[in-house]
Formats: C-alpha cells, sequence, structure tokens
C-alpha cells in the first residue's frame, strides 16, 4: 500500500521550518496544503491538484445534449466523463441529484448534499 507524503512532516525548502497543514477552498473544490508560517511558501496535495485541473478541464467544456420527453416528465443526458468525475470526488454517488431553477434559462443539477 502506497502512503501519502501528507501524513509526514514536511521542512520548508527555504526556511528548514516544519510546515503547518491546513486546507483551501478554490471555486468550491477543497483542497489540501501545507504551509510554511515563517515565509508563507504553500504546497498543495499533488493528488487534489491534478483532481482540480480534471475539474477546471471539464468546467471549461460545453456539452450540447438532447432534451427527451419521457412519460410525463424530460430527461436530459449527462456525459459519462462529469458522472465518473462527480462518483470519483464522491467516492459514491445516490441516485438522486436536487435541480434548482435559478434564472429564466439556467438550471442547477446538484450532486449529493
Amino acid at each position: 500500500m502506497v502512503q501519502d507524503l501528507f501524513n509526514n512532516k514536511i521542512l520548508c525548502n527555504k526556511c528548514n521550518k516544519v510546515m503547518a497543514k491546513g486546507e483551501i477552498l478554490k471555486n468550491g473544490f477543497k483542497m489540501r496544503i501545507v504551509r510554511c508560517e515563517e515565509c508563507n511558501e504553500t504546497i498543495v496535495h499533488p493528488r487534489d491538484l491534478a483532481e482540480y485541473e480534471q475539474f477546471t478541464n471539464l468546467k471549461n467544456k460545453t456539452y450540447k445534449v438532447k432534451l427527451r420527453l419521457v412519460g410525463n416528465s424530460y430527461a436530459v443526458s449527462i456525459p459519462k466523463e462529469i458522472i465518473d468525475f462527480v462518483r470519483e470526488q464522491e467516492r459514491m454517488m445516490d441516485d438522486v441529484v436536487r435541480l434548482c431553477f435559478n434564472e429564466a434559462r439556467k438550471l442547477s443539477l446538484m450532486f449529493g448534499e
């Protein structure tokens, strides 16, 4: 089993002091960091940074999907790469999602709580 380096003490390259663990929130995305309290040098966890980059790549894409009539409701297909990303982030996903009417031409779909 591979160990996570962030579970160990990490020394700042500049000050040689132990860096403090923390978290930052960027665009609603939580990332683990270590920060030197002396010189403010910050290191973002590599896995969190890779997932954030994957998120920004997906966020910048626009998908054309069909709106289909299913019984008395309409259905929209969500691209597999988006569902895969959400499942990877949540580690498990409920079958129920929340749908919100934000603006005249904008809907929000919320996975999880």
